[in-house]
């Protein structure tokens, strides 16, 4: 057998880099793709509110988890206090989302969905879930799990944990 030439190294080098790149590529348009079919359904939903997809967090995480304070809201939505003052306003003033004083800390603002919020935030949630459903029924356990490491992967790894833990991944 002959070795191979450098020449020929580094050609196939090249060609694997190449095919590299393209399977990163192929998931990055399937992400775009999965991602704008996934919040395409709950998007014509909350036009009929007046609300964006800012609103659809702020429901999604208050209705997940009662009682959060604003700050808390704040660290995972990575979003300005004004921002958020502004869609909090809104889902308060339309009767989705309240506030309450903290018990200790009366400067601490807890916010829960009203039974109004929580039925929008049913509304917004089905649609997603029937079609994360239907893309998990051709996967058994171990693909499903390698599908969920491979998510929790694309998450900034100093938020890794939070965002496990907010999703109950970290008890399964």
């Amino acid at each position: 057998m002959s070795e191979i030439s450098k020449n020929d190294a580094d050609e196939l080098r090249e060609a694997d880099l190449a095919e590299s790149s393209s399977d990163e590529t192929v998931f990055i348009e399937l992400l775009f793709f999965a991602y704008r079919d996934f919040v395409s359904d709950p998007d014509a939903l909350l036009q009929e509110y007046g609300f964006g997809r800012a609103h659809h967090r702020v429901v999604h995480f208050v209705a997940r988890n009662p009682g959060i304070s604003v700050a808390e809201l704040l660290d995972i939505l990575q979003i300005t206090k004004q921002s958020l003052a502004r869609v909090l306003k809104q889902l308060v003033e339309t009767g989705f989302v309240q506030q309450q004083q903290g018990a200790q800390d009366r400067r601490q603002r807890l916010l829960f969905t009203t039974e109004k919020g929580e039925a929008l935030f049913d509304k917004l949630r089905e649609p997603q879930s029937r079609r994360i459903k239907n893309a998990l029924s051709g996967l058994d356990a171990r693909d499903r799990a390698g599908a969920e490491r491979f998510l929790s992967y694309l998450i900034n790894e100093d938020e890794r944990s939070m965002a496990l833990r907010l999703s109950n991944a970290v008890d399964r």
